[in-house]
């Protein structure tokens, strides 16, 4: 008889407990403010530059993707890519479900789950792009077929541009591992 067993655990409560594994260092001081500075920049170039255009060109997802793109810029979620073709498939999901579907609750569920499937399939996989068809969703009535562009594709090709930049001025590695 198992330990979990004999404990009268069931299978899936003992799966919760965990692996039991060591949490991860942290960062290096250096590290964390130069990730820091690094998303104040992107954040700052991208909001200012909303002078002059009737729609902001910053979106809350854009925040999580700095944290990616900043702070752990060699991993795959955080290659152009990835942060440029998981925006922009995401909210075109989104936008395409809530045209097709209308704003009913299970309408958000499934442009959430043909984001994933989306980006999952032409790799490109940016997990704060998720959050798209989300934010799409709520803005249904606000949020036109332009929020595609702007603030979604230029914001993020923007946010790339910022890391392209600074990720290779103050890192030894280069940004992108690949395109």
């Amino acid at each position: 008889m198992t330990d979990t067993a004999n404990r009268g655990l069931p299978a899936f409560a003992e799966k919760l407990r965990g692996q039991g594994a060591v949490v991860p260092p942290r960062a290096p001081w250096k590290a964390i403010g130069l990730a820091a500075l690094g998303g104040f920049l992107a954040i700052a170039v991208v909001a200012a530059l909303r002078v002059g255009i009737d729609q902001p060109l910053v979106l809350g997802s854009f925040g999580a993707s700095c944290v990616l793109v900043f702070g752990f810029p060699d991993v795959p979620f955080s290659q152009p890519r990835n942060v440029v073709g998981g925006h922009f498939l995401s909210t075109l999901v989104g936008l395409t479900c809530v045209e097709i579907l209308g704003t009913h609750w299970w309408t958000a569920a499934i442009a959430v789950a043909g984001a994933i499937a989306a980006m999952m399939v032409t790799r490109t996989v940016h997990p704060p792009a998720g959050s798209n068809p989300v934010i799409v969703y709520l803005g249904a009535g606000v949020i036109h077929w332009k929020f595609l562009f702007l603030p979604t594709l230029v914001g993020a090709v923007l946010l790339v541009a910022v890391a392209l930049i600074y990720n290779n001025l103050v890192r030894p590695g280069r940004y992108p591992a690949y395109w």
